[in-house]
């Protein structure tokens, strides 16, 4: 979902979405976790590829989400929202802390 995301922003290269997740510590995952993943959302046609020229070396492979992607995400956000309310309920966020 958070690469999906990033990618949803604006189109990346696998080492900048690297990059990207190290910020939040929670999240960080190596190269070999993501290109896999990467490849994967390729192979199932949520994302797509294309070169752009570098100016610091060889040119970058970028992902860009695709509208198939875009629904999935979507799908994915209203998961992860449906879940963080059913957490909530046990989580103590809607004042029932320590009730039993």
């Amino acid at each position: 979902m958070c690469i999906l995301a990033i990618i949803e922003r604006a189109p990346s290269y696998g080492y900048e979405i690297v990059t990207e997740l190290s910020e939040t510590p929670q999240l960080a995952a190596g190269e070999g976790t993501v290109y896999p993943l990467l490849r994967r959302l390729k192979k199932d046609g949520l994302v797509e590829t294309f070169w752009r020229e570098s100016a610091a070396g060889p040119p970058r492979q970028y992902y860009r989400i695709t509208k198939a992607g875009g629904i999935a995400l979507t799908g994915m956000r209203n998961e992860w929202s449906s879940l963080l309310a059913a957490m909530g309920k046990y989580g103590g966020t809607n004042g029932t802390r320590g009730k039993q």
